[in-house]
């Protein structure tokens, strides 16, 4: 097998995993915002050619040379380097940013950045030696023999395996979100309590710099946690969405949640319902909210009531089913 080939067939075999993962697991344009993707490419229509798109180039870069492979790699690596710039900018920014690269949501870390600067070099040797195989049949058509080129690809394959599998550090895993059970809000909620759990007591810290418990502000009156952050594309809706919950919801404390301090958080609100800030990641961890947006309703009884839930529609929801629980019917429109 020629040296030359191994780049190629490469980057087709993670083009074509990252498509049929997508396939599996959808992103949403919420997950393009965080990434910071321009508002020009945020369209339902793009976000379901995707995938489809990321399969069709690795089956060109398989079966395409000459010209036509060239022109698979130039593509290749253009996307490959908007990738990368993506990731980049998430980690200079400094925010808790997700992405579905393979379907599934990860925490994007530095081994991400890694893992893409390692597909652009791929994209690079695959542009370089695109045009060298045949026109029709490509790097497949190139294959034959056996020898040192073997090793090389092995070694490189392995590579590209290790940095696309990358695990998430333990603490920043994705974690099993409880299911949400929304009952009577501020109930016994009898028949449920063999699924619920206890609202931890841990502490957090309101937008005046005072410390509270979690448990014990949430027995003052039912709470609803929205865990939002600056810079998420996705949190907008959400925040905006908070004063016409709390009208349809009068009955609820519906406040946010915040990770940054009271006084470097772009978005504390001191008007009560005040913001709470969990700088340490205890309700975070405690609930296993590892996206933004998220939510989390917490009985008056100190017990857990719902969520957490995740996404902009889902939380939506998730409103609606608290005022159906509390009122025996759907909101009369969707704030």
């Amino acid at each position: 097998m020629p040296l030359s080939i191994v780049p190629a067939l490469l980057l087709a075999a993670v083009l074509i995993a990252s498509g049929v993962a997508k396939l599996r697991h959808p992103d949403d344009l919420s997950g393009w915002a965080d990434l910071g993707v321009p508002t020009v490419l945020r369209r339902t229509w793009l976000l379901r050619f995707h995938p489809w798109g990321e399969i069709a180039l690795g089956i060109a870069l398989v079966l395409l040379g000459g010209i036509l492979g060239a022109l698979a790699g130039l593509v290749a690596l253009a996307l490959m380097i908007g990738y990368l710039v993506f990731v980049v900018r998430v980690l200079q920014a400094g925010t808790d940013t997700d992405c579905a690269c393979f379907g599934a949501r990860k925490r994007i870390t530095v081994m991400t950045g890694v893992r893409n600067g390692w597909y652009v070099l791929l994209a690079l040797a695959a542009l370089a030696t695109g045009w060298t195989t045949p026109l029709l049949g490509g790097p497949v058509a190139a294959i034959s023999g056996t020898g040192w080129g073997w090793v090389a690809g092995l070694a490189a394959a392995a590579v590209t395996v290790a940095l696309t599998m990358w695990p998430v550090p333990t603490d920043e895993a994705d974690a099993a979100p409880v299911q949400p059970v929304v009952g009577e809000v501020g109930s016994d909620g009898e028949e449920l309590d063999d699924l619920r759990s206890l609202t931890p007591a841990v502490p957090l810290i309101r937008a005046d710099g005072e410390q509270v418990n979690l448990r014990t502000l949430s027995m003052q009156q039912p709470l609803l946690l929205l865990a939002v952050k600056p810079g998420c594309g996705s949190c907008t809706d959400v925040i905006a969405g908070a004063p016409a919950w709390r009208e349809l919801l009068p009955e609820v404390s519906v406040r946010l949640l915040l990770r940054e301090t009271p006084q470097n958080a772009e978005i504390t609100e001191l008007d009560e319902p005040q913001s709470l800030h969990d700088t340490e990641r205890y309700a975070y961890d405690s609930f296993g909210i590892m996206m933004t947006p998220s939510a989390v309703l917490l009985g008056a009884d100190g017990m857990l009531a719902g969520g957490p839930v995740t996404g902009t529609q889902q939380i939506t929801e998730f409103i609606g089913d608290i005022y159906e629980s509390l009122h025996g019917e759907r909101p009369p429109s969707e704030p």
